[in-house]
């Protein structure tokens, strides 16, 4: 009998491996059929996509998730649905997305921080009308002088680039991974805004659809997120391998039942001694996680009954190392202030 571990193709040991190599195909609901393209520089095996990973790095590599953990996360890359992360602040949610791509090789996180006023067109691309129109009117002037210098249809993609939910769903052969951060925090409309997008694994981008006739093979180059020139066809982005999406949550709302139902749903628990010390370890080093110690402790007690974040803990390791012993209990408590109520 083959062991229940082998089915796991992110195996959340830290280690980078080609096992996304060996993620079956998709179930026939979820096969996306966009025309592959040549992937992006960062993913060209030349170690700049660990680069860029920057902060996240060492945390991505010292995160060890829970059994239920591992399962959720691959069922959501087998059946290439969106995962849905809820958890209080500070709880690992984010770090999920870096440790995926960190394991599987899929390059930098494309991070979409969602505030009140996003919208899914933030997410997608942005259209510079401002500047074409500026350039429009350089270049007719130009023209009337005599020069050289109007505009052609495939210049319009030079004014347009990919947001991360748009750079994420370009055709490639290995998923890309998209942090969608703190959905919670968005406007009413926009999880549902999301459900086409995610369901269907394409969108339209009006502005070159117009001309698409007018473009040699229909195609025109614009910039993704990654700031690569990448080529869009008949003004439509269609992946070809589903994105990792992970959606975060810290539970300031609820979410609609069309969309909880198109994601795998993960609830996060308070983090436990050992997970905060591997948190402060990645950040600060292993000399703080010794000395704060009895910080983390305290800080996990008066997370029992008060709202904390993880990072009240960080500024008060950090900033009590440098306290006279007799203060430093009395600094910490004024750092980790209680976030449901004031004090």
């Amino acid at each position: 009998m083959s062991e229940p571990s082998e089915w796991l193709i992110y195996r959340g040991a830290g280690e980078p491996h080609e096992g996304i190599e060996q993620l079956p195909p998709p179930p026939p609901w979820r096969d996306f059929g966009g025309r592959s393209a040549p992937a992006p520089d960062e993913q060209d095996g030349d170690g700049s996509a660990d680069r860029r990973l920057g902060g996240y790095r060492h945390i991505a590599e010292l995160h060890r998730p829970g059994a239920e953990e591992l399962e959720m996360i691959n069922a959501a890359l087998y059946l290439r649905r969106p995962l849905l992360v809820t958890g209080s602040p500070g709880a690992g949610k984010s770090t999920l997305a870096h440790s995926v791509a960190h394991e599987l090789g899929l390059g930098r996180v494309l991070r979409w921080p969602i505030v009140s006023r996003s919208a899914l067109q933030d997410g997608l691309y942005h259209y510079d009308a401002i500047a074409r129109l500026q350039d429009v009117q350089i270049a007719a002037h130009s023209a009337a002088a005599g020069a050289p210098g109007a505009e052609s249809a495939q210049s319009v993609g030079s004014y347009i680039r990919l947001g991360p939910l748009g750079t994420a769903l370009l055709p490639s052969d290995r998923p890309r991974v998209l942090l969608i951060d703190e959905l919670d925090k968005s406007d009413i409309d926009l999880p549902n805004d999301l459900l086409n997008v995610l369901e269907e694994g394409e969108f339209a981008i009006p502005e070159l659809e117009r001309i698409a006739d007018r473009l040699p093979d229909g195609e025109a180059q614009v910039l993704d997120d990654d700031g690569n020139k990448v080529k869009v066809r008949g003004g439509r982005v269609q992946c070809r391998s589903f994105p990792f999406v992970v959606l975060t949550s810290n539970g300031e709302r609820d979410f609609p039942a069309p969309l909880m139902r198109r994601c795998i749903h993960l609830e996060l628990g308070r983090p436990d001694h050992q997970r905060l010390a591997t948190f402060v370890r990645a950040h600060l080093g292993d000399e703080a996680a010794r000395s704060g110690d009895d910080l983390i402790a305290h800080f996990l007690e008066r997370s029992r009954s008060e709202l904390l974040a993880t990072d009240q803990l960080l500024n008060a390791i950090y900033l009590t190392d440098a306290a006279a012993p007799a203060g430093r209990d009395r600094l910490a408590d004024l750092l980790i202030q209680r976030l449901d109520r004031p004090r």
